[in-house]
């Protein structure tokens, strides 16, 4: 089971090292590991079990996170309604719009243990071929998606770690060039 003891934050070398593609067909091992980061992912977001095992909420995690340069990441979350719950094994952006968009209030990171200010642009939307492995299968299947809005800054996020390149190397202060990807609604608006 992933743990926090077994991220590596800011200021490791390997975080800033670009991934190896993942060899084919999957061998045991890296089954496991696809397994053992959706898993952490999934776990993250259970208040009893993140508290148990003291894990920061994640929406995802990739590879090199857990010093494994391997071209591999989970995410799982809902947005608007739909599941997003996919581990994403040799991905490729065949697409990505010229249209920009940041997350309000700016992004997180589970290899970032400090505050941070700023905004990390984004495409708005993004095209991504990969190889699906589904956690309860064990099986991988070629996939591809077309993502905007909240679920594209996700993927471009944990893809940007298998480049080696963590978000705060992208922080600005504003945006001229981007939109929020949503609006954000403050209690005294209701």
């Amino acid at each position: 089971m992933i743990t926090m003891r077994n991220i590596i934050v800011d200021g490791h070398p390997n975080l800033l090292k670009v991934s190896k593609p993942v060899k084919l067909p999957l061998s045991f091992s890296d089954k496991r590991l696809a397994r053992d980061l959706h898993e952490f992912v999934v776990n993250s977001q259970d208040p009893k079990i993140a508290d148990k095992y003291n894990l920061r909420a994640a929406v995802g995690i990739a590879a090199p996170q857990i010093n494994i340069l391997k071209r591999m990441f989970a995410v799982h979350f809902n947005f608007m309604g739909e599941m997003y719950s996919y581990v994403v094994i040799n991905p490729v952006i065949t697409y990505k719009s010229e249209e920009l968009i940041f997350l309000p209030g700016g992004e997180g990171c589970l290899s970032v243990d400090y505050e941070t200010e700023g905004l990390t642009p984004r495409a708005k939307e993004i095209e991504i071929e990969f190889l699906d492995f589904d956690p309860k299968t064990n099986q991988a299947k070629p996939n591809k998606l077309r993502l905007s809005g909240y679920p594209a800054i996700v993927f471009q996020h944990e893809f940007d770690h298998l480049e080696g390149i963590l978000f705060v190397s992208k922080l600005f202060d504003k945006l001229e060039n981007a939109s929020p990807a949503f609006e954000v609604v403050h209690d005294e608006d209701l």
